[in-house]
Protein backbone atom coordinates (compact mmCIF):
# COMPACT_ATOMS: atom_id res chain seq x y z
CA UNK A 1 0.00 0.00 0.00
CA UNK A 2 1.35 3.40 -1.31
CA UNK A 3 -0.30 6.48 0.36
CA UNK A 4 0.79 10.18 -0.89
CA UNK A 5 0.59 12.82 1.39
CA UNK A 6 1.54 16.02 2.59
CA UNK A 7 2.86 16.22 5.92
CA UNK A 8 1.63 19.24 7.04
CA UNK A 9 -2.03 18.05 5.98
CA UNK A 10 -4.29 17.03 9.05
CA UNK A 11 -5.91 14.85 6.41
CA UNK A 12 -2.81 13.25 5.66
CA UNK A 13 -2.02 13.18 9.29
CA UNK A 14 -5.47 11.47 10.17
CA UNK A 15 -4.96 8.57 7.55
CA UNK A 16 -1.59 7.98 8.43
CA UNK A 17 -2.74 7.75 12.05
CA UNK A 18 -5.36 5.31 11.33
CA UNK A 19 -2.87 3.28 9.11
CA UNK A 20 -1.09 2.82 11.88
CA UNK A 21 -3.21 2.35 14.71
CA UNK A 22 -4.58 -0.31 12.14
CA UNK A 23 -1.30 -2.53 11.67
CA UNK A 24 -1.57 -1.51 8.18
CA UNK A 25 1.84 -1.44 6.30
CA UNK A 26 2.35 1.16 3.72
CA UNK A 27 5.03 3.55 2.27
CA UNK A 28 4.35 7.32 2.65
CA UNK A 29 5.16 9.14 -0.78
CA UNK A 30 5.27 12.77 0.52
CA UNK A 31 4.60 13.86 -2.87
CA UNK A 32 5.83 17.55 -2.44
CA UNK A 33 8.98 16.74 -2.09
CA UNK A 34 8.85 13.45 -4.60
CA UNK A 35 6.10 14.41 -7.29
CA UNK A 36 4.51 11.91 -9.54
CA UNK A 37 5.71 11.77 -13.15
CA UNK A 38 3.06 12.30 -15.38
CA UNK A 39 2.66 8.94 -16.12
CA UNK A 40 2.48 7.70 -11.92
CA UNK A 41 -0.22 10.38 -11.96
CA UNK A 42 -2.08 9.96 -15.02
CA UNK A 43 -2.15 5.99 -13.76
CA UNK A 44 -3.59 7.05 -10.30
CA UNK A 45 -5.99 9.20 -12.35
CA UNK A 46 -7.40 6.19 -14.54
CA UNK A 47 -7.51 3.68 -11.45
CA UNK A 48 -9.36 7.15 -9.25
CA UNK A 49 -11.61 7.06 -12.67
CA UNK A 50 -11.79 10.89 -12.42
CA UNK A 51 -10.14 13.18 -14.92
CA UNK A 52 -7.52 15.74 -13.76
CA UNK A 53 -9.73 19.17 -13.08
CA UNK A 54 -11.39 16.94 -10.30
CA UNK A 55 -8.40 16.33 -8.06
CA UNK A 56 -7.01 19.90 -8.49
CA UNK A 57 -6.76 21.79 -5.00
CA UNK A 58 -8.40 24.96 -6.61
CA UNK A 59 -8.08 27.20 -3.29
CA UNK A 60 -4.04 26.85 -3.55
CA UNK A 61 -2.35 30.33 -5.36
CA UNK A 62 -0.76 27.78 -7.73
CA UNK A 63 -4.50 27.23 -9.35
CA UNK A 64 -3.97 30.30 -11.26
CA UNK A 65 -1.99 28.22 -13.58
CA UNK A 66 -4.89 25.91 -14.77
CA UNK A 67 -7.68 28.50 -14.17
CA UNK A 68 -8.24 29.36 -17.58
CA UNK A 69 -8.02 25.46 -18.95
CA UNK A 70 -10.90 24.33 -20.76
CA UNK A 71 -12.18 21.18 -18.56
CA UNK A 72 -12.09 18.84 -21.48
CA UNK A 73 -10.32 15.81 -22.90
CA UNK A 74 -8.34 17.94 -25.36
CA UNK A 75 -6.52 19.58 -22.24
CA UNK A 76 -6.42 16.85 -19.92
CA UNK A 77 -3.04 16.30 -20.51
CA UNK A 78 -2.50 20.32 -19.79
CA UNK A 79 -3.77 19.78 -16.60
CA UNK A 80 -1.99 16.82 -15.26
CA UNK A 81 1.63 18.50 -16.57
CA UNK A 82 0.52 22.09 -13.83
CA UNK A 83 -0.22 19.00 -11.16
CA UNK A 84 3.54 17.61 -11.85
CA UNK A 85 5.25 21.05 -11.92
CA UNK A 86 2.69 22.17 -9.16
CA UNK A 87 2.65 19.20 -7.17
CA UNK A 88 0.63 21.29 -4.05
CA UNK A 89 -2.68 21.27 -6.67
CA UNK A 90 -2.77 17.56 -6.27
CA UNK A 91 -5.75 16.39 -3.52
CA UNK A 92 -4.71 14.71 -0.78
CA UNK A 93 -4.09 12.04 0.96
CA UNK A 94 -4.48 9.29 -2.14
CA UNK A 95 -3.83 5.62 -1.12
CA UNK A 96 -3.32 2.85 -3.55
CA UNK A 97 -3.27 -0.84 -2.42
CA UNK A 98 -1.50 -3.80 -3.44
CA UNK A 99 -4.23 -4.42 -5.51
CA UNK A 100 -3.92 -1.23 -7.33
CA UNK A 101 -7.66 0.12 -5.54
CA UNK A 102 -7.03 3.79 -5.26
CA UNK A 103 -9.21 6.87 -3.54
CA UNK A 104 -8.77 10.14 -2.28
CA UNK A 105 -8.90 9.33 1.46
CA UNK A 106 -9.86 12.52 2.93
CA UNK A 107 -13.05 11.08 4.94
CA UNK A 108 -13.40 8.03 7.67
CA UNK A 109 -15.51 6.20 4.86
CA UNK A 110 -12.80 6.16 1.94
CA UNK A 111 -10.53 5.26 4.26
CA UNK A 112 -12.49 2.65 5.80
CA UNK A 113 -12.14 0.42 3.01
CA UNK A 114 -8.38 0.05 2.80
CA UNK A 115 -8.31 -1.16 6.76
CA UNK A 116 -8.91 -4.43 7.90
CA UNK A 117 -12.47 -5.22 9.07
CA UNK A 118 -12.42 -5.61 12.40
CA UNK A 119 -15.42 -8.29 13.82
CA UNK A 120 -17.17 -8.65 16.40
Amino acid sequence: MEIWINPACSKCRAATAALDEAGVAYTVRRYLDDPPTVAELDAVLVRLDLDPWHVVRHNEPEAAVVADLPRDEAHRSDWIAAMVAHPILIQRPILTADDHTTAVVRDPEALARFLPKISG
